[in-house]
């Protein structure tokens, strides 16, 4: 296990740099976003583990999820848990191989990360950027094989959950605080457009990653609405005190 007092402060800037240098040569051009260094004068939590993750490349190390933890409660303590490895993985584009996900490039535990390469995205990985560069209604439609992002319909054909309904497309906002143009639409069907209108932000796979109004939150059952109140009291009283 590294110990994680070589990874001071002069660690990570220096890892990062390697980083930022593979970035930009490598998945800039592909739309894999670099995390921020700093934010208000601390580490991001994103940063911290991308370098921690990166130590050594390319010959990197299986790292636990405990281990991981235990590293960034060096700088928050009160993270309960890490999720930015799974995060910057399938979700940002970064070859960041999880264990436990069928994976076959790297034999990884369950429970554990590595990172596998810095000079290509994560399979599978949407180039966002390549959307946002699209006008055209129809190339949108037929960058998603003309299936609705969300549930998979095809435009035209049965829909899979009402199946005497023919599927029709629709332009969905993956952000709907946000203007529908270039770069913030998805095709959505007219079941899930209509139904999550305005409750939720998608990623471009059209999978739900935020609440966009949070006053839906009091449809949640009481036992999640107490979840919910307890995690922003703990946040805010931290950031308070």
């Amino acid at each position: 296990m590294l110990d994680s007092l070589i990874l001071n402060d002069n660690s990570i800037c220096e890892l990062y740099k390697t980083l930022s240098k593979f970035h930009e040569k490598y998945l800039k051009d592909l739309g894999v976003k670099l995390p921020r260094l700093k934010t208000k004068g601390r580490f991001t939590k994103d940063a911290l583990v991308l370098t921690y993750l990166s130590y050594g490349y390319p010959e990197t190390r299986k790292v636990t999820k405990e281990e991981l933890t235990a590293f960034i409660r060096t700088y928050y303590p009160e993270v309960n848990d890490v999720q930015q490895a799974r995060h910057l993985g399938a979700q940002k584009g970064w070859w960041i191989v999880a264990g436990g996900r069928d994976n076959i490039v790297l034999k990884v535990e369950r429970g554990s990360y590595q990172l596998h390469t810095l000079e290509e995205p994560y399979p599978g990985f949407n180039n966002k950027h390549r959307l946002t560069n699209i006008d055209n209604w129809e190339d949108i439609k037929k960058e998603y094989n003309y299936r609705c992002a969300t549930c998979g319909s095809q435009e035209n054909k049965p829909h899979f959950h009402w199946h005497a309904t023919k599927t029709k497309l629709e332009k969905g906002h993956m952000d709907p605080n946000k203007p529908l143009e270039k770069g913030n639409i998805i095709p959505q069907c007219q079941k899930c457009n209509r139904a999550d209108r305005n409750r939720w932000v998608y990623d471009e796979k059209g999978r739900v990653i935020k609440l966009a109004d949070a006053n839906f939150v009091k449809n949640f059952d009481k036992p999640v609405r107490e979840k919910i109140y307890k995690i922003l009291k703990d946040e805010f009283e931290n950031k308070s005190g």
